[in-house]
């Protein structure tokens, strides 16, 4: 610490009390704010404003990218933070799409429709639970099943492509009921998707990456409804791609890391 921040330190010990105490509260509130999209995205559904609620539930998703990432860069890190990050993303991935999406389409299907409705919510959170209690044995390349902030995209990404076009969710009821029950299936199953979290974005990159990160969010600027939706299409289907490769080359198909794994 240089000389005049270590005075004004010792002069005012009460400020900088406050000043760590404000990067604590940083993430928890970027926590908070993800959570809100999710409560916003169930309170327009109910409204019937559907672009509104999906919009919320994919600026949920940028929110719950950035609050374990400032956590770790400002070590604020806690077992309090870890706790609310689960329980916003139970709200924001999985009761909202959940509901959304009943509102949208399968509620005109009766009792049918708020089964699979209820299955995206309940796998939501297994899968939660299952992320918490495994996080320290996974394979760090690969998730344990679809993300729930994907699976959430998937149904999310439809309505709002949908409503866009300008159609009805009473004109897709079969292929709401079908990709909700896709979605909430391959988030409990032991599928691998790949997590992105060994890129390290400390460490210099080919210029080429640069150029493909800008054309990435060019091409998204141009038709977001319809580019989002494409690209979590692909990666939910990623996984099964990983796994059928792994299974015809004879690999394992198991993300639980050993040690032998490990140094592989």
């Amino acid at each position: 610490m240089d000389e005049p921040q270590k005075a004004v330190t010792e002069s005012n010990p009460a400020k900088a009390r406050l000043r760590r105490r404000g990067i604590y509260l940083l993430p928890n509130a970027i926590t908070i704010s993800s959570l809100f999209c999710g409560f916003y995205a169930i309170v327009m559904s109910l409204n019937l404003e559907f672009k509104q609620a999906t919009v919320a539930i994919f600026i949920s998703m940028i929110l719950d990218s950035m609050d374990g990432r400032v956590a770790r860069l400002t070590r604020t890190q806690s077992e309090f933070g870890a706790q609310l990050d689960s329980l916003a993303d139970m709200v924001a991935f999985g009761a909202a799409p959940a509901l959304v999406v009943y509102e949208w389409s399968l509620k005109g299907m009766g009792r049918i429709g708020w089964v699979s409705a209820f299955v995206f919510c309940a796998c939501a959170a297994l899968r939660l639970a299952r992320f918490n209690t495994n996080i320290k044995v996974v394979d760090k390349r690969f998730f344990q099943g679809l993300p729930s902030p994907a699976a959430a995209a998937l149904v999310a990404g439809f309505i709002w492509l949908m409503d866009d076009i300008g159609f009805a969710g009473s004109d897709f009821y079969w292929t709401s009921w079908i990709l909700t029950l896709y979605a909430g299936l391959t988030m409990v199953s032991n599928v691998p998707f790949y997590s992105f979290k060994v890129m390290d974005i400390r460490k210099s990159v080919p210029f080429i990456a640069v150029i493909l990160v800008v054309l990435i969010f060019v091409t998204i600027s141009f038709d977001p409804p319809k580019v989002l939706f494409g690209l979590f299409v692909i990666y939910g289907v990623s996984g099964y791609v990983v796994y059928l490769w792994h299974k015809l080359k004879g690999k394992p198909v198991s993300i639980v890391q050993t040690e032998e794994d490990h140094h592989e």
